[in-house]
């Protein structure tokens, strides 16, 4: 039988005890959703995985139901460059929801994703399947699992460029090691104390 690497070792150990662990959280945000908007508690999005193969990623839903086709009306008001969408001031998103993106909690449920292998703890960030048509350097982001954080989300989240988003996670790539996750895993807890650049 073929041993699990030190990485995915890693993943499945740490994912499984948080999931245990943030159990009455996972509880109380689900509650917050499911009170004070109409849809569904948990949004699911096909996300481009290793190798650009399609996976549903989880998150707790942070907008209104139908958020999805009033997408289109809003591209003109992206603030952000490349394959990202961000509006700070997001029309769309509701007020538990907004308290939940500042402080990652909507990011919990992809703890499942990577129980699952679909993603890790740590790696590029996925993008929507519909946003993923890398080109040139940047298709180096799927060599890898994406995860759930990464070197781009300690080092000013949606505050980078495109650019410079994309030569973080192609120097992950190329350097990663279990070390290396342990960094950007402690680096993580204080980005999203300071929920800088989240929004």
């Amino acid at each position: 039988m073929r041993l699990p690497s030190p990485k995915r070792a890693l993943d499945v150990l740490v994912a499984s005890l948080l999931l245990a662990a943030l159990s009455p959280l996972f509880a109380a945000c689900a509650l917050a959703v499911a009170a004070t908007s109409r849809g569904g508690v948990f949004y699911r999005q096909q996300r481009a995985g290793r190798g650009g193969v399609p996976f549903a990623m989880l998150k707790f839903r942070t907008m209104r139901r139908g958020a999805d086709r009033e997408r289109a009306a809003l591209a003109t008001a992206n603030e952000s460059d490349g394959h990202l969408f961000k509006l700070r001031e997001d029309p769309r998103i509701t007020p538990v929801g907004r308290t939940l993106r500042r402080w990652s909690l909507d990011e919990l449920p992809q703890l499942v994703n990577v129980v699952r292998g679909e993603m890790s703890l740590v790696g590029p960030r996925p993008l929507p399947v519909e946003d993923s048509g890398y080109t040139g350097q940047a298709r180096g982001r799927l060599l890898v699992l994406p995860g759930i954080t990464g070197l781009w989300q300690v080092s000013g989240r949606s505050e980078l460029p495109w650019n410079e988003m994309v030569l973080l996670d192609l120097h992950y790539v190329d350097h990663h090691w279990v070390g290396m996750d342990l960094a950007i895993l402690a680096r993580t807890v204080p980005a999203v104390l300071t929920a800088r650049g989240a929004h």
